[in-house]
């Protein structure tokens, strides 16, 4: 029988089984796809622990420090769409394998950069690499695990990389910074790359499922421009203020841009059907409210553990590690379990409440407090959270997509965790600023004491934020996603390649 494509892009009808892979081979795939990623999530982390030390050997300014980390985000979030819909139209495997070596190359200029302005120019090139590869590995596993069983357990392995990646990043920065020196936390992904770009020539099979189709060109310069826009101007709320123009002013530019974009998608020939479909939208909100949230922990924990408890960088790294094991274990509860039976209206509002109970649980850190009591209990909690969040939301953003509409539905995703990264970094430093002046304006003239106290001010109210954010999350997920299971979970309809 023939098949058919609803507006929403998700596959209907009796389905033609496709050319699967052998079932040993599909998990050699899971693999690769998810080396692949790792490289592309600790990035986002890996350099902030080197650089202290990057910025002593190049010299460069305080101000000029946040560059190494915006020109990543700025190419990386700006170019996602696009690089999802190249994945889509010229083949998943070369936008795979093209964009695996772009990144190692970006990466090794990095690591050999005798300058600012050079390790700038590297990290954007690895930014736009890596938004050709993300889309690519994300559909790449959307496409290859086509039994739900399978699938379930494939995204519960990629959720768990995409949430804890970063903790992966300050944990691998920080081991080899101690070791080595700042040019390896570059130099390292061209030895990830080198595996990833092996495995996926030998493993993966090249569909282009979006042949037929042509580039939305108006479409993609509006989304691209407004993600531009969003991401530049949170990050000029770091280094200037929020009544800056040049915060203000591109904030209010990108979302008339991405308005347009919306607008535009009514009319255009080759429109984004992935974004009329339900459960999908409360999933890209919830993978876009657990990026800004998360930064509470990665970003502020490491400020504490380092310069108030006196972790060196490898210890802060592996005091993440029992988040990431706790995230990793709910994933897979999650994901194989109870999204197939009770649904994502009560999964991923439960992990953001786990989450945000975490959150506010760890705002009791002092500045003589302990790991093992005032730390460790609360990142697990955090970690099981983000557990039953994460991986189901970007299971449901990407499953029953149509096989030609994998690729930008895989960008979607990323771009909503890149754009969520960029709001909380904006966010919760400009709060947490803030909250150390306010503290240190009625302690006058501050003591050492009162300063070590108004550090902790700052830290907890970053925490405090990203557990509003995470409760905000609680409500949305509840209101937006539908009752019951997921059709595409519960008829497990197989992606099928035409």
């Amino acid at each position: 029988m023939p098949q058919k494509t609803v507006a929403d892009g998700t596959r209907t009808g009796a389905l033609a089984k496709a050319p699967t892979q052998a079932p040993a081979r599909r998990w050699w795939i899971l693999a690769v796809i998810a080396v692949a990623q790792l490289m592309v999530v600790l990035d986002a982390t890996i350099v902030n622990i080197a650089l202290p030390s990057a910025q002593a050997d190049l010299g460069f300014s305080d101000g000029n420090r946040q560059w190494i980390v915006t020109a990543y985000a700025l190419a990386f979030a700006s170019l996602l769409l696009l690089g999802g819909r190249i994945a889509d139209l010229f083949g998943r495997k070369p936008a795979f394998l093209v964009g695996i070596v772009g990144f190692a190359a970006a990466s090794a200029l990095g690591g050999a950069a005798n300058g600012f302005t050079l390790l700038v120019v590297a990290r954007a090139l690895q930014g736009a690499f890596g938004a050709l590869l993300a889309p690519a590995a994300l559909s790449l596993l959307n496409t290859t695990f086509t039994d739900a069983r399978e699938r379930a357990r494939a995204f519960s392995v990629y959720g768990a990389i995409a949430g804890a990646g970063g903790a992966v990043g300050l944990l691998l920065g920080g081991v080899l910074t101690d070791a080595f020196d700042w040019r390896w936390t570059l130099y390292v992904n061209v030895a990830i790359a080198v595996v990833a770009f092996v495995g996926g020539w030998v493993l993966l099979g090249s569909h282009r499922d979006a042949a037929d189709a042509k580039l939305d060109v108006p479409g993609t310069i509006l989304v691209a421009a407004g993600l531009f826009s969003v991401v530049y101007g949170f990050s000029n709320a770091e280094t200037h203020d929020w009544g800056s123009p040049l915060t203000w002013g591109f904030l209010i530019a990108g979302g008339l841009l991405l308005a347009a974009f919306a607008w535009w998608q009514t009319r255009a020939a080759h429109p984004l059907r992935i974004l009329l479909d339900r459960d999908r939208g409360a999933s890209f909100v919830a993978v876009l409210l657990t990026g800004a949230g998360m930064f509470g922990v990665f970003l502020f924990l490491t400020y504490y553990l380092q310069l108030n408890l006196g972790f060196s960088p490898t210890r802060t790294g592996v005091a993440f590690l029992p988040m990431v094991g706790a995230l990793m274990v709910a994933a897979q509860l999650g994901t194989t379990v109870l999204l197939p039976r009770i649904g994502p209206k009560v999964v991923i509002p439960l992990g953001f409440a786990i989450a945000t109970a975490g959150m506010a649980w760890l705002t009791g850190i002092g500045v003589g407090s302990s790991y093992a009591s005032a730390v460790l209990p609360q990142v697990i909690v955090i970690g099981v959270g983000l557990g039953l969040v994460m991986p189901p939301a970007m299971q449901l953003a990407t499953g029953g997509v149509a096989a030609e509409d994998a690729g930008v539905a895989s960008a979607t995703v990323n771009a909503m965790q890149q754009v969520g990264g960029s709001i909380g970094t904006a966010l919760l430093n400009t709060l947490a600023a803030s909250a150390a002046t306010d503290y240190l304006a009625g302690h006058n003239p501050p003591s050492r004491q009162v300063q070590a106290q108004a550090t902790i001010e700052s830290y907890t109210t970053a925490f405090w934020w990203s557990a509003v954010l995470f409760g905000a999350g609680t409500v949305i997920a509840f209101l937006l996603y539908r009752r019951g299971v997921p059709k595409q979970d519960a008829d497990a309809a197989p992606v099928v390649h035409m």
